[in-house]
């Protein structure tokens, strides 16, 4: 069970990270609001080592138009997530340590990744699967969130995505890039033949060779103009797809 800490607790924040040239800053929590975490480099590599548990990596967002890093499958689950969120503008990981006081002395953590979104709001988010939250672990969510609550950031932790869900979009993700958008309008021609809710494959082959419509139906699922049920069941043939805000 995660640990609870007023929300006002003066643990001695401090904030450090790396400047793009290398050059490492530390900052009370007075100055966060008007620092851009987003632009910040990693503060810890990502190792790759033969026979380590974990599954790093890096992920080409297309939201930023280049690679974050992850260090888990897990992580990269969510990273995907954030890249498909229409309100997230930008996305860095590891972005800083966080330093503050214990009885037991002083600690620090690194956050998995910090976003921004359109409306300046910002997320710093940390991924744990449920059953890895140890009481260590559970404090420093604790202290990041109190941290995060004194300068108006929001803070979550979160774990395992349904699994359906997940396979869905890691298929979609697949069709991210803008290559996929297809020929001058092709797009177009797609969101018309969805204007009603119809099946994935009818509405493809209306508009053209099927196989040669899909990656652009993907890729309009991706960008969120055309929406399809992303639940338990598998994205196939018989899937309902319809256009996001176009009167039929």
């Amino acid at each position: 069970m995660q640990p609870s800490l007023a929300a006002d607790a003066d643990l001695g924040f401090e904030l450090c990270y790396l400047e793009a040239s290398g050059a490492e800053r530390r900052e009370f929590p007075v100055s966060w609001p008007g620092l851009c975490p987003e632009a910040f480099a990693p503060v810890r590599e990502f190792r790759w080592t033969r026979g380590q548990r974990h599954l790093p990596g890096l992920w080409w967002s297309a939201t930023i138009g280049s690679h974050v890093g992850y260090e888990s499958w897990l992580e990269r689950d969510h990273v995907m997530l954030l890249d498909f969120d229409p309100e997230v503008t930008a996305i860095s990981s590891q972005p800083f340590w966080l330093h503050w006081m214990t009885e037991d002395g002083p600690r620090r953590h690194a956050p998995d990744f910090f976003a921004r979104c359109a409306d300046s709001s910002t997320m710093v988010v940390d991924v744990r699967a449920d059953d890895r939250v140890d009481e260590r672990a559970a404090a420093a969510f604790a202290a990041t969130q109190v941290a995060c609550g004194q300068v108006g950031w929001r803070f979550e932790r979160v774990g395992a995505l349904p699994a359906g869900f997940c396979r869905n979009l890691r298929w979609i993700s697949r069709y991210r890039h803008g290559r996929y958008l297809g020929r001058d309008g092709v797009a177009d021609d797609v969101v018309d033949a969805f204007a009603e809710a119809r099946p994935l494959f009818e509405g493809a082959g209306e508009v053209g060779d099927t196989l040669a419509v899909l990656p652009v139906v993907y890729h309009l699922l991706w960008q969120q103009r055309l929406t399809a049920e992303l639940g338990d069941a598998a994205l196939g043939p018989s899937t309902l797809v319809q256009a996001v805000g176009v009167e039929p």
